[in-house]
């Protein structure tokens, strides 16, 4: 256990008084019947005073006493390791140490007034030894009983600390991550459609300005969108709809891109890019020709919540074996995002995959 700090002052001084108060207190319960206060009536103003301010300095060796074998225990014999040992370790140790002081005072006694007269006072002395030692476990019990609660809220206070810095630590792990996972949304068509821009220089200049235009478009729309977690499905769409113009000018009729998204869904939210990836990801990995047109069909399946890019499947023969970075890319950027996860179904003819929908 880890130590705690110092009993304050005030706490102390009021621990004192108490202490004196039950060493009275149970001095008379133990042998009410005794000369307790007969005693004490004998008494001169002088005497009184005397009793007073050693009562309370035996008050205040028991409460330092008893706190000092605490504070010891809890660096040489700690509550976390052995707490059994601890209990009888701290016991034993009050018991002894207090049982000395006590001796040093009676001894005192014995030499100011004499050895006890007469069987009254031998009972009076065994019962101030026993009245000492009950008191300083009761101190001791307090004390560690104190210690232990500031213990407990100390440590309550750590955990939560330190469950908000886990989780700080998370937000920021996951963050990280998501930036990373976006510097991968730099497409790698770019190379194909310089290349057709390129091409549609030399053959058509107007048709080239057009093509550009939706190619700045699109370009803008992923710098833009770069930095945000998640963007309006309608936003996307637009975004698909500049982009499938650059895919009609590079294939033609050969791939045919159809929008089936009701008005509903169209402030429902996804990651961004994503579409393209998966546009992309279709185009890449299918024949595409005037006698095979590539149809891809984005639409929302109402009974779910999903949304769908399935296209019919016509694989490129001996083509290189996918990396998957695109489906990688959109699956590990929902894992972040939210518990729903993208879902992919394939048949013999078809190929889909649907992106859940997040509010």
């Amino acid at each position: 256990m880890k130590k705690i700090k110092s009993t304050k002052w005030p706490i102390k001084l009021i621990s004192i008084f108490v202490v004196l108060v039950l060493v009275y207190l149970l001095s008379y319960l133990m042998n009410p019947f005794g000369d307790f206060l007969t005693r004490y009536s004998r008494m001169n103003l002088f005497e009184m005073l005397e009793e007073f301010i050693f009562s309370l300095l035996q008050s205040w060796a028991i409460v330092e006493a008893s706190i000092f074998i605490a504070r010891f225990l809890d660096k040489k014999l700690t509550w976390d390791n052995a707490p059994m040992q601890r209990v009888l370790v701290q016991l034993i140790l009050v018991v002894f140490v207090v049982t000395f002081v006590l001796y040093l005072q009676h001894l005192y006694y014995k030499t100011e007034y004499g050895e006890p007269k007469n069987t009254e006072q031998t009972i009076s002395i065994w019962q101030f030894f026993l009245v000492g030692v009950i008191v300083s476990i009761f101190v001791s019990t307090f004390h560690t009983g104190y210690s232990l609660l500031e213990y407990w809220k100390k440590s309550m206070s750590e955990t939560s600390e330190l469950k908000i810095n886990a989780l700080e630590l998370r937000e920021i792990a996951m963050e990280s991550e998501l930036q990373s996972l976006k510097l991968q949304l730099d497409p790698h068509f770019i190379f194909n459609n310089f290349s057709t821009l390129s091409a549609l220089i030399n053959e058509d200049r107007d048709l080239a300005n057009k093509f550009l235009d939706n190619l700045s478009q699109v370009y803008r729309y992923m710098i833009l969108n770069l930095k945000k977690n998640l963007v309006a499905l309608n936003e996307e769409i637009n975004f698909v709809k500049s982009y499938k113009y650059l895919i009609h000018i590079r294939h033609g009729d050969n791939v045919i891109i159809d929008l089936r998204i009701p008005k509903d869904y169209e402030n429902k939210y996804i990651p961004p890019i994503c579409l393209q990836l998966l546009i992309e990801n279709a185009i890449k990995h299918n024949r595409a020709t005037a006698a095979m047109p590539l149809y891809i069909i984005i639409s929302i399946d109402t009974s779910t919540g999903f949304l769908w890019v399935k296209n019919n499947l016509q694989r490129i023969p001996n083509s290189l074996q996918t990396t998957e970075l695109g489906l990688n890319n959109i699956f590990n950027r929902y894992k972040i995002l939210s518990d729903s996860l993208p879902e992919i179904k394939e048949s013999a003819d078809t190929y889909a995959v649907g992106l859940p929908l997040l509010d």
